[in-house]
């Protein structure tokens, strides 16, 4: 069996790492990394499937190596490479899981800015006249 992995076109960031805090710009940084971690946990998980057929065909071949008395010494050898790729297999999901639930957790901070400045934004983006940026008050 063989992976179909390849590297990524574009930035390994999903989003860019500014100073910008606008409103509108911290919504869409949140929704490009939500959306990016979405495609990577599918991706992990493709991985994972793909390893663990690995790991089973090989098991196979360790199996029918040793059918055909072959040095143990190469079935021994094939039967760790299928249980090292079972083990990295488990890893994998253990990896899919945590890029879901950042996946999760960035889905709820946005919808959670939103709550928390939303009408602000509204308010602050209808006005003819110019308003103090937020924290202005607090120096």
């Amino acid at each position: 069996m063989s992976s179909d992995l390849a590297p990524r076109k574009g930035s390994a960031a999903p989003a860019v790492a500014d100073g910008d805090n606008r409103y509108k710009a911290v919504q869409a940084k949140l929704d490009k990394l939500g959306k990016t971690m979405d495609d990577a946990t599918l991706e992990l998980e493709g991985l994972r499937r793909s390893m663990q057929a690995n790991a089973r065909h090989t098991d196979g071949v360790a199996t029918d190596i040793e059918n055909a008395d072959l040095d143990p010494k190469f079935v021994g050898l094939t039967a760790n490479v299928a249980s090292a790729l079972g083990g990295a297999a488990r890893e994998v999901r253990t990896l899919s899981d945590t890029a879901q639930e950042t996946a999760d957790l960035t889905h709820d901070a946005r919808r959670t800015h939103s709550t928390l400045y939303g009408a602000l934004d509204d308010i602050r983006s209808n006005r003819r006249e110019k308003t103090p940026r937020p924290g202005f008050f607090s120096r």
